[in-house]
């Protein structure tokens, strides 16, 4: 299953909606990774909205649940806002916050939703010639922040949406590459005995600092370009 839900809507078009929590991250004194909170919600709302536009949808608008603090409402804004920039679309922004309690632990949840057309969406639809590849590093907690130079740019991201060369796009989150790989093969009717990347298969992806993708061969050239030291194929035996 893909972390999308899709709900029928209007005239052929369906409402996609992708979601992300974070816990423990933050400029609190519990945080386990001390990181201020406009960074927090630029990498949750990072998760959200790849996962929401890598199925081919429209976003539309941004929720978010803080259970920050209150006065940390237009810092998480400003995140958001960051991330929306780096895709290339502007977003309207609601939500909450929990004002009554402090909380000891930062903690926040955004959900990105949008619209797409039945026949656009980019699942199920990997040819069996293609190939595969992994393009960025999966990281989590300090490792996003000590080697930002290994996270998939959210410019690239967008453009490899717009590749024509490319099938299907997966963030990866925290079950791993192998994860997300099985699961696009089964959205594809198909099995993998095994895969071997120079990537480890099984490490969390925390924001989804790198996506999976099927590629049909003939550009891998011009994908391997895109996305230059940040390629990595994954090889396939069926």
């Amino acid at each position: 299953m893909r972390d999308v839900l899709f709900l029928p809507f209007v005239d052929g078009m369906e409402l996609a909606v992708a979601a992300d929590g974070l816990a423990a991250v933050g400029d609190k004194p519990g945080d386990v990774v001390s990181v201020s909170v406009d960074v927090v919600a630029y990498f949750s709302a990072r998760v959200a909205l790849m996962e929401l536009l890598s199925v081919g949808a429209e976003a539309r608008v941004v929720v978010l649940q803080n259970f920050i603090a209150d006065d940390r409402w237009e810092a998480l804004c400003r995140g958001v806002r960051r991330t929306c920039r780096e895709l290339g679309i502007d977003l309207p922004i609601t939500g909450s916050t929990e004002s009554n309690f402090p909380t000891v632990q930062s903690a926040l949840g955004v959900t990105a939703i949008g619209t797409v057309a039945n026949e656009r969406k980019r699942i199920g639809i990997t040819p069996e010639e293609a190939k595969f590849a992994v393009i960025g590093r999966p990281l989590v907690g300090s490792a996003v922040l000590s080697h930002p130079e290994w996270v998939a740019p959210l410019p690239l991201f967008a453009a490899l949406l717009r590749t024509p060369y490319i099938y299907e796009l997966i963030p990866i989150g925290s079950k791993g590459i192998y994860y997300e790989w099985t699961q696009l093969l089964a959205a594809n009717g198909r099995q993998g005995r095994a895969c071997a990347c120079p990537l480890p298969l099984f490490s969390s992806g925390g924001p989804a600092t790198s996506v999976l993708v099927s590629y049909d061969p003939d550009g891998e050239r011009e994908i391997k370009k895109q996305a230059g030291s940040l390629f990595f194929p994954l090889h396939v035996e069926w």
